[in-house]
């Protein structure tokens, strides 16, 4: 009889027990928050906090400028915290999106909708689809704010399809002067360009215009296939499907293909837990890091043998999942010529000094784009997502893994961690000059911009 994933992981996690003597619980226990005089801020990770002075919530661009032009400064915009950078913390005043949210107009004719710029991916899908409407292709996470998105250049997968920011057509800005303005290819295209993904500093955004497509069923397909085969095929399976990825397990020898493709099959929805599997896979790595050669063993075991899962669903329920195991997280965006040398250099490294963690690494495709910040600017490209528990210091691995990325020609992912400064960026962006000359005009005496802007555009 064949296992399911998460029985499997289960079972998994009981033999390790067993052998171990030690018990297994798939819950993480959330930290204690210290209360401050404050209202304490932290990202969804906990890795990035503050004790700003305010926290506001504008429901309309009148009441946002309104903020800009009577509250302390830096001025940071947050949607649900799910970069690990550096983005919002701040002693001034951050910036709930929240109540900016809603598909706001659409154009049946375009297949275009102008929607809050605080709306959450996964609240859109159902509002858009009774218009007649879909996103073109999703990330996946659901929780994200789409002014957030975008501003960071967050993106899925498939060869064929661009980041987030790549189907934004106009969007609306509420500017470091209080003024309220709408931009796009035609009206102000440079500062379009720039906005695209601008990482918070240009303005507070309100509206955005999505192209859009006709609403659409999506067949999922996981399979679990050996690293070295994965590494001759990958490229092929990206060719193949519509949306392809693969996470590779540490210490396993194994990686999961995950592909998507439309389809007009009936509705059969998932019920997996993923999450369970990440928690397991955690399990094993405390119970058995002093033999990698065991650990590899018993999750080889368990994974080599497991059938295809499909399932099919609405677009928009497949694509983004929630994420209830937090992390910390880095992600290189590098030319996809180098992508799978890289991915094999990390491995020889992680495993060969037994670096101890057990999150998936995650390997994506996107398509090249010609935004000016875009880390797909110019070039087909892979991305390469290392993730470290949360409660686990990431220094360390992020510390030995971020080189190789480097090295063969990786772009930072602008929410990810990673240690790049103006100069790296300078070399990396052929518009970079271009942009710093529209954040100037835009925000000359910075009330968008925090330390740790500063320190990435170089501003004294």
């Amino acid at each position: 009889m064949s296992l399911s994933r998460r029985e499997m992981m289960m079972q998994g996690a009981a033999v390790a027990a067993l052998a171990t003597g030690k018990p297994f619980s798939a819950f993480a226990e959330t930290p204690t928050k210290t209360q401050e005089r404050r209202i304490k801020w932290q990202n969804w990770s906990g890795g990035q906090s503050c004790l700003p002075e305010a926290r506001l919530a504008p429901a309309s661009a009148a009441e946002v400028a309104e903020i800009i032009a009577t509250s302390p400064k830096p001025i940071r915009p947050v949607g649900t915290g799910h970069s690990f950078t550096a983005l919002v913390p701040t002693d001034g005043t951050i910036m709930s999106l929240d109540r900016l949210s809603g598909v706001l107009e659409t154009n049946d004719e375009t297949m275009e909708a102008t929607v809050g710029a605080g709306s959450k991916l996964g609240d859109l899908g159902a509002p858009l689809e009774e218009q007649g409407q879909a996103l073109i292709n999703m990330p996946d996470i659901n929780r994200q704010t789409l002014a957030g998105s975008i501003s960071t250049s967050t993106h899925g997968t498939g060869e064929n399809f661009g980041s987030l920011s790549s189907y934004v057509t106009g969007l609306e800005l509420v500017t470091a002067a209080g003024d309220t303005v709408w931009c796009d290819k035609d009206q102000q295209a440079d500062l379009f360009q720039a906005a695209r993904v601008s990482l918070g500093s240009l303005g507070i955004m309100t509206k955005i215009r999505l192209q859009n497509r006709t609403p659409h069923r999506i067949n999922k397909r996981t399979w679990v296939v050996p690293f070295d085969e994965m590494m001759e095929q990958a490229d092929i399976f990206a060719a193949e499907n519509r949306n392809f990825e693969f996470y590779y397990i540490p210490f396993s020898s194994m990686c999961m293909g995950i592909s998507h493709n439309e389809t007009d099959e009936p509705l059969a929805p998932s019920i997996a837990e993923d999450d369970d599997g990440v928690m397991t896979l955690k399990a094993l790595a405390d119970y058995l890091s002093w033999s990698p050669s065991l650990r590899e063993y018993f999750i080889r075991s368990a994974l080599e043998d497991l059938p295809d899962e499909t399932f099919t669903d609405t677009s928009w329920k497949v694509y983004p999942s929630d994420r209830n195991v937090r992390f910390n997280e880095m992600e290189y965006h590098l030319p996809r010529e180098n992508a799978l040398a890289a991915l094999k250099e990390i491995r020889t490294l992680v495993e060969g000094e037994n670096i101890d963690l057990f999150f998936p690494w995650e390997f994506r495709y996107v398509k090249s784009d010609d935004i000016w910040l875009s880390p797909f600017q110019g070039r087909e490209t892979c991305s390469i997502a290392i993730h470290r528990y949360y409660e686990e210091d990431y220094k360390p691995l992020f510390s030995a893994v971020e080189p190789i990325l480097q090295k063969h020609g990786g772009r930072p992912h602008w929410g990810k961690l990673h240690t790049y400064k103006a100069p790296d960026f300078a070399t990396l962006y052929p518009n970079w000059n271009d942009f710093l000359a529209v954040r100037q005009e835009m925000d000359p005496d910075g009330a968008f911009l925090n330390d740790h802007l500063r320190e990435v555009f170089g501003i004294a």
